[in-house]
């Protein structure tokens, strides 16, 4: 019904009910309950219409609506009705997109976006914030009285004022400048406002934190085990100061052996239902950039009475495990502990060390203990290849060396030696015992999941594997082993990182979860995080329900189940959500800087690999540096065409054939940091003749070895728009051109 027959229905004449009724409507219009029609009706929100969040895609094409209930439901750009991107909106369900329902925008309900950075610009006597998000793919007017001192080509904080509609341009105000858009000093801000990152801590937690004490009190030894005496010791980066986890390796008479992991214990000073606990779960992680990082927890915490510093006094959550020869856990014992760190060890002194090299003589009071780590270590991933995990998936994490202003001056890429690959077998095996401990008990818990992945997916890798020349079994029902044995198969291959990292994209994202469907990468019928309570609000939550299943030996009241159930569900949709965030903000801090190391590269030739080839040029890659641009097809020497099935480009005059795995040599031209960008031409000879170094041989350009008649056969060819210049979607499937890729995290 329209307002005038809702009015008439209910007998309603006084303007100040009239204006009552109105209230009630907008505020169920608000929440769901119904929508206005653009004919004026009021309709309620059943079978078809759902509410969610809409998130647009990088190419701004088509949006992607997450229903409350979890569901997604694709949304083509023009049929989002003017909403933005992290917008909640009303949609309904109007068709089929592939596999997923079609739905269009009814309502927004709620902005989602309130603040963003940008680029200041004028055009004339108009103002205007061009987003840095490709994900906002409008300009914000700003008024002359809203510009706050701006100027051209400034990056700003700008707050938005009027949203798009079908009659109004929408409006920005400029509430910060931050700087010259090539300024580092703007990469931080620019990064924590996109994502909408908490820096300080409130008030009323930094006041909470200060009466906590600053060394373990004797009264809170009451009742643990005492470990102060053992050789534990800690192992992580040279840079880390949140030291979470400890372990100690010990051989048993029986020859068995005996695994120690001792984990920080936040839960004895982080209560539930504190501002501390409160600000804890909000951030639900801590996330690490370049140069810095923002703690989910204070550092008087993080850093202090919570960290595994050596020679302190720490509360612990102990776990100790006894695992045969076959690297099976044969018996365990967990607890509430104290330990003494002995010493902190560094990773690059523990490879050294193991390595024969003089660097690693320093340990050599500790050779005993570092190796029968590594003897363990052995048992354990050889256990977990007989299962099928996959084991060789090194990511493609690169360490940022900036100078004193925050410009990247080199980017080295981070190799796991034996030490890293010890802690991440040491703390898997934790996670696993753990989470068997409460699949096994039938008791409510927090797991770390990660599906099956699809089999379109699978298949988009196969063919992509293909076009290398490389060949892919692909059963209907895919297990991690299929994957190893693919990467054990192309360890070698110049293409490996990317290979790596089609590989990690085609599987499906691993989240927090109530319900337990296991851990398709590590091949584990039962997973959880456990081992990082400092830095993931998960591990805190699985602490808090150990020291329940401890207190109350797996008795758990019916009526806490049930609100445990709950909690669970709940706590599991958001540190998932709030894992992507940090994921994401750690891809665009890693690619800004990325792009301002290049920036001072442009003209020089690298060696670059092509890692897809698209109808609109080829994405390439710098090996070491996993620095990725385009080279578009408009900069080549002869019109090509794209075979699409085969990934070939080939050229109509020269047959000159472009192909995937492709070493060429490049010069970088552009690297845009409002847009993310980075293009490559291929290196002319006078290009190479400039060049410093001996560069011995040409521009790589694969020869052709077949006639040109013969590569177009069957080849559909479009020619109209051929060398009309692409969008930079997605259509790479590998995050465009930003240089980054999900990062593999060690203790996963």
């Amino acid at each position: 019904m329209t307002f005038k027959e809702l009015c008439r229905h209910f007998e309603i004449s006084d303007p100040k009910e009239k204006q009552k009724l109105k209230f009630m409507l907008e505020d169920l219009v608000n929440q769901g309950y119904i929508f206005r029609g653009d004919d004026g009706r009021y309709t309620l929100t059943k079978g078809n219409l759902l509410t969610g969040i809409i998130e647009f895609t990088r190419s701004g094409n088509l949006a992607f609506v997450t229903t409350d209930e979890g569901q997604e439901i694709a949304v083509p750009v023009e049929k989002t009705n003017f909403a933005m991107h992290k917008d909640r909106v009303l949609v309904q369900i109007i068709g089929k997109w592939y596999e997923l329902p079609e739905g269009r925008v009814v309502k927004v309900l709620e902005r989602g976006i309130k603040q963003f950075v940008g680029v200041f610009q004028t055009r004339g006597q108009f103002a205007f914030v061009i987003p840095d998000d490709p994900k906002l793919p409008v300009e914000f007017n700003v008024p002359i009285e809203e510009i706050n001192g701006a100027k051209p080509g400034m990056k700003v904080v700008a707050e938005i004022i009027r949203y798009p509609s079908a009659t109004k341009s929408p409006q920005a105000r400029v509430v910060e400048v931050l700087g010259r858009v090539e300024d580092p000093a703007t990469d931080f801000p620019t990064v924590v406002i996109k994502h909408n990152l908490p820096v300080e801590f409130p008030e009323e937690v930094l006041k909470e934190t200060a009466q906590l004490p600053d060394y373990v009190q004797e009264e809170d030894l009451e009742g643990r085990w005492d470990f102060r005496d053992e050789v534990i010791v800690t192992i992580d980066g040279p840079d880390a100061k949140d030291f979470d986890d400890a372990v100690q390796v010990k051989k048993l008479p029986n020859g068995n052996y005996l695994l120690g992991v001792h984990i920080a214990d936040v839960s004895h000073y982080v209560k539930p239902g504190t501002a501390l606990d409160n600000e804890a779960y909000n951030r639900a992680t801590s996330v690490y950039l370049a140069d810095r990082v923002i703690p989910m927890l204070p550092f008087k915490l993080s850093n202090g009475l919570c960290s595994l510093v050596q020679g302190e006094d720490r509360l612990v959550m102990s776990l100790i495990m006894e695992i045969n020869k076959q690297g099976d856990v044969v018996d365990y014992k967990v607890g509430n502990g104290v330990i003494r760190s002995y010493r902190r060890l560094v990773y690059d002194d523990v490879n050294a060390f193991l390595e024969g090299k003089p660097e690693g003589n320093k340990l050599k009071d500790l050779a005993e203990h570092i190796y029968l780590m590594k003897e363990l270590k052995d048992i354990l991933r050889e256990n977990r290849r007989r299962r099928g995990a996959i084991l060789d998936i090194e990511g493609d994490e690169v360490k940022i060396i900036l100078d004193e202003k925050g410009h990247a001056i080199d980017i080295v890429p981070r190799k796991r030696g034996e030490s890293e690959v010890i802690i991440e077998e040491f703390m898997i095996k934790a996670n696993e015992t753990v989470a068997e401990i409460f699949h096994n008990a039938g008791i409510p818990f927090l797991y770390r999941i990660h599906e099956e992945p699809d089999f379109d997916t699978m298949l988009q890798l196969k063919n992509y594997l293909s076009a290398l020349g490389i060949k892919m079994k692909l059963p209907q029902n895919i297990h991690p082993r299929i994957l190893q044995e693919l990467l054990e198969k192309t360890k070698d291959h110049p293409l490996r990182s990317s290979i790596q990292r089609l590989l990690v994209r085609s599987m499906k994202r691993a989240i927090y979860s109530p319900s337990n469907v296991g851990h398709f990468g590590l091949a584990s019928e039962a997973y959880t995080h456990f081992t990082s309570p400092i830095r993931r609000y998960p591990d805190l939550i699985v602490h808090r329900l150990l020291k329940m299943y401890l207190e109350t030996g797996g008795a758990i009241p019916k009526k806490e189940i049930k609100k445990l159930e709950k909690y669970l569900a709940k706590a599991a949709v958001h540190c998932s959500k709030r894992e992507r965030v940090a994921d994401e903000a750690e891809w665009d801090y890693e690619a800004l800087k990325k792009i301002d190391y290049i920036s001072r590269h442009i003209g020089e030739v690298y060696d670059v690999v092509v890692t897809s080839v698209t109808k609109f040029g080829m994405f390439v890659e710098i090996p070491d540096k996993y620095i990725s641009g385009l080279i578009h097809v408009s900069t080549l020497d002869d019109y090509y065409y794209y075979d699409e099935i085969k990934s070939l480009l080939i050229g109509k005059h020269t047959g000159t054939v472009y192909r995937i795995g492709d070493m060429l040599k490049a010069k970088v031209v552009r690297a845009d940091k409002v847009r993310m960008e980075i293009d490559f031409e291929i290196a002319s000879a006078e290009d190479l003749k400039k060049m410093k170094k001996d560069k011995s041989g040409e521009s790589v350009k694969p020869e052709s070895d077949t006639k040109i008649e013969k590569l177009l056969e069957g080849v559909k060819i479009k020619e109209k728009g051929a060398k009309k210049k692409g969008k930079r979607g997605d259509s790479d499937g590998s995050g465009k051109n930003k240089g980054r890729g999900r990062k593999t995290k060690k203790r996963d």
